[in-house]
């Protein structure tokens, strides 16, 4: 056997056995994760990976710059067209890659669009004052100076710091705003930028609050919600542009289960004096920002936004009542929750729960992944470094996709108490419990989506009698099933 062989064979065998591990003995718990449908995983690797559709506006109509590309211009039209409706907005830009993308996209064109009112001779400036989500108090690192903003906000000379402040949070519960400092804060700093959204995220955020208050000023912020934690719960959690937000941005792949990318929305009616910044933001998209945009997953973005069009209230309610069942099934079994009890403890897919008093957040972590119970460590309001990490952070939204409802959730947080608080090897009941839900649902069942698969599957191999062997494999797995 030669080096190359042996080389593919072993990492063929890595990934059979990594494949096996994450999709059928682990319970994933982690919030920003999720596993897209069989359909939209062929996608992914269908024609359009690895092509090119670069595309801009030049005198009024849609220049794209390569052939072939008329099949992928369909499809970036038809997931605009699901995700406005999904959104109940007038405008969305595909072309990020990643919600850290979409958010650098969004900054960098209100930069520009802010430029567009300099007086002849004024410089080139920088956003002059931002209010975000602090980062120790669950704030998203692509929201931060050290993330996407980097470069594009005024520093303060005095400290060399960025002109950013927090919105101010409550001391009796530090994970939600306290409303009457945040008026206050407004009036004082007039930021340019609202930005709201968290990646420990588990109560509603002041659009509406924040919106009432800033829509009659003369140059009001924009107010942009960064939703990627709950980008798949729209609706049922938050509905930003109904309560004001000019802008949502996120990735693609943590409650919204599609494919790891990014997406910006934004409402924009006729008349809009914000209407030129939905065009400086689609500049920054292509050319600024990014090329060849990840075709194969534009394609899985499509389908995906189709599923959750047909399945979002049955999924996104499903989703809320298991958090709060787990919540309270943690509780009851000796593990301190964060959030109000009075509220469920949660509003989203995320539950946070404080393990210090049985040892550190990510000792913690690794002793429930050594048990295949996949979570991450997580540093809590109060405490003064991510390395001592005192919480730790799970959803369940992917677990709800395969089918868990929420009794189901009594018995997963039983098992986490026994590695939490009594340290017990459970890795083989975990594995047990797993099988018990193998089959996705809020997509095509099995059996029809196995006879589409074979035949995407024969289209993409270039070998006609390879791809009728397994074409051949995946009927008679269909047929089995029906029978």
């Amino acid at each position: 056997m030669t080096d190359f062989i042996k080389k593919i064979n072993h990492w063929c065998e890595r990934i059979e056995q990594n494949n096996l591990w994450r999709q059928k003995k682990c319970f994933n718990l982690i919030p920003s994760e999720n596993t897209p449908s069989l359909l939209v995983k062929l996608a992914e690797i269908a024609d359009p990976s690895g092509r090119y559709a670069e595309h801009r506006t030049m005198k009024g109509q849609e220049v794209y710059f390569y052939q072939g590309t008329d099949f992928i211009r369909d499809v970036e039209l038809a997931a605009r067209e699901e995700l406005c409706r999904y959104f109940g907005c007038t405008d969305v830009e595909l072309r990020p890659i990643s919600g850290q993308m979409a958010n650098e996209v969004v900054f960098k064109g209100l930069v520009k669009f802010v430029n567009r009112k300099r007086k002849p001779g004024e410089p080139f400036r920088r956003l002059r004052m931002v209010m975000n989500n602090d980062l120790n108090k669950g704030g998203h690192l692509s929201s931060q100076p050290m993330g996407a903003l980097f470069n594009l906000v005024e520093e303060d000379p005095a400290t060399g710091k960025e002109n950013v402040v927090n919105i101010p949070v409550r001391q009796d519960n530090p994970y939600r705003a306290d409303l009457n400092r945040l008026e206050e804060m407004l009036k004082t700093y007039r930021p340019e930028l609202v930005i709201f959204g968290k990646s420990m995220f588990i109560y509603r955020e002041p659009v509406e609050f924040v919106h009432r208050l800033v829509r009659d000023w003369p140059d009001r912020p924009v107010l942009m919600y960064d939703m990627a934690h709950v980008l798949g719960l729209y609706g049922v959690f938050q509905a930003p542009f109904a309560e004001g937000a000019d802008l949502v941005t996120g990735s693609t792949h943590k409650t919204f289960f599609g494919t790891q990318r990014g997406v910006v929305a934004g409402n924009f009616p006729g008349g809009s004096p914000l209407k030129q910044l939905w065009t400086d933001i689609q500049g920054r998209a292509f050319p600024g920002s990014t090329s060849n945009h990840h075709l194969g997953t534009l394609l899985g973005l499509l389908l995906s936004a189709i599923e959750m069009n047909e399945f979002r209230e049955a999924y996104q309610t499903q989703v809320q009542k298991n958090a709060r069942a787990f919540a309270r099934y943690l509780k009851e079994n000796g593990i301190p929750v964060e959030g109000d009890e009075a509220d469920g403890f949660t509003e989203t897919h995320q539950i946070l729960i404080r393990v210090k008093k049985f040892g550190n957040g990510q000792e913690i972590a690794r002793r429930l992944e050594n048990n295949n119970i996949l979570t991450n460590y997580q540093a809590l309001p109060d405490d003064t470094t991510f390395l001592e990490a005192s919480g730790i952070r799970m959803g369940v939204q992917e677990m709800t996709r395969f089918g868990m409802k929420e009794k189901d959730f009594e018995i997963l947080a039983g098992l986490i108490a026994d590695v939490i608080i009594r340290n017990r090897q459970v890795g083989e009941e975990v594995s047990r419990y797993r099988r018990n839900f193998l089959e996705m649902q809020y997509c095509l069942p099995e059996k029809q989506a196995l006879e589409l698969a074979s035949r995407l599957l024969t289209s993409i191999l270039p070998s006609p009698g390879v791809a009728a062997m397994l074409a051949e494999k995946m009927a008679a797995r269909a047929k089995e099933m029906a029978d």
